[in-house]
């Protein structure tokens, strides 16, 4: 391959077999994924382990069949499924170039979509794609330094939200469950002999003066809409998020959404746009997943949202984790086809005293305003991570060297 200059002039183009080879992933049964020390990659993620024989590292693996198209990188050494191409041979390329390269391709979007005509992604096929490609390896490098900057501090921010929420379940678990909150002296209510009184409703013992009752107790039950698609004006050039279960992406906090409404919309449409600390659940298709708003929205009527009555959300979170936990459980722990208000109303939870609410909030605030922040740096990061992706691969802007010299 010859070098090409970066800035607005046109890179060289190749066929995609020529920058990298692809090979199917290997048949392996659900027995041989349950042993061994190597993760095992299908199509959109890992799925299992095996043993370290023809393991790849680094390791680039493209949907096969299922998710179509899905490009994942691993550093260690990673079976690929057979539900995936991999990268065999790069060409002397830099992988971790290679794999921004090939989502910046899109293979999902141009094969996923055609599942019924392309059942499964051929190597063939993509080998013979004709793209542009900036050849250069010194470039290849400053590129992914740059770009895998942005993803080491969206996963760094990840693994702090997953800690800080793990450190505000644990003290719910021990306020709320294991009924040790702290009492008048300060010491763990239960433990030290606070007084537990037989309650019916729950059949089991609970801190005296504390309730058995529903989470309207605490929270106002909300519904949504959706205002009509035929008519443009509800949505285009919408500035107001919409959510719908499929915006779930895991975060506690929810602060963009695929879809938006114009403030038109919005007035025609049974929704009401809810503020930050509403809790959102959904009731129909991705069913009992939980969010809370971190920016105005209005949601969908596949959704309900709790509005604490006394603006504790952190608390209600949690207990609505408790009331999900209670709906799967009339469901004999399998998957439940939608939730109304009536599941909602007649499922009994063990609802704590004023005082002791209000207390735990206080406590766990600081941290669910520190995860609030890093989710919104998440989504800024990511932002700017995949507007500038296609600039850099298209060759129209350049990296600094000294961006990426230590």
């Amino acid at each position: 391959m010859t070098d090409e200059t970066m800035g607005t002039m046109e890179l060289k183009k190749y066929k995609l077999g020529k920058i990298l080879e692809l090979q199917r992933g290997y048949d392996l049964t659900y027995t041989e994924m349950q042993k061994g020390d190597v993760v095992v990659a299908g199509s959109n993620g890992i799925i299992g382990c095996h043993n370290i024989e023809k393991s790849n590292t680094p390791c680039i693996t493209v949907g096969r069949s299922g998710s179509v198209g899905k490009v994942h990188f691993y550093d260690g050494p990673t079976w690929a499924h057979n539900t995936a191409l991999f990268v065999k041979d790069f060409k002397e390329n830099n992988p971790k170039f290679l794999y921004y390269f090939l989502k910046n391709l899109h293979l999902d979007t141009m094969f996923g979509q055609s599942s019924s005509v392309v059942p499964s992604l051929d190597r063939k096929v993509v080998h013979s794609l004709t793209v542009p490609f900036i050849s250069d390896i010194s470039k290849q490098q400053r590129i992914a330094y740059l770009l895998s900057d942005y993803d080491k501090k969206i996963e760094l921010n990840r693994a702090i939200n997953h800690n800080l929420e793990a450190m505000a379940k644990q003290l719910y678990d021990y306020w709320f469950v294991q009924f040790d909150f702290p009492n008048e002296e300060g010491k763990p209510y239960k433990s030290s002999g606070g007084k537990m009184v037989w309650n019916e409703k729950l059949k089991r013992d609970i801190p005296d003066n504390w309730d058995a009752s529903n989470i309207c107790k605490v929270a106002d039950i909300l519904s949504g809409g959706t205002p009509s698609k035929a008519i443009a004006t509800y949505w285009e050039n919408g500035n107001l998020p919409f959510f719908g279960p499929t915006d779930y992406n895991g975060n506690i906090f929810q602060i963009e959404t695929a879809d938006h409404i114009t403030q038109e919309g919005l007035e025609h449409c049974a929704s009401s746009l809810f503020e930050d600390g509403i809790i959102i659940i959904t009731a129909r298709g991705s069913i009992g997943k939980l969010v809370i708003v971190g920016t105005p929205m209005a949601m969908n009527q596949s959704c309900y949202a709790l509005r604490s009555k006394k603006e504790e959300f952190e608390y209600l979170y949690f207990l609505a984790i408790q009331l999900v936990e209670c709906l799967k459980a009339k469901g004999s722990g399998s998957v439940f086809k939608s939730i109304i208000t009536s599941d909602i109303e007649n499922s009994i939870l063990c609802i704590a005293d004023t005082h002791t609410i209000t207390h735990f909030c206080e406590k766990v605030k600081p941290i669910f305003q520190k995860v609030k922040e890093n989710t919104k740096e998440i989504v800024a990061l990511t932002k700017q991570r995949d507007e500038l992706l296609p600039l850099l691969m298209n060759g129209q802007v350049s990296v600094n060297y000294d961006l990426s010299d230590d």
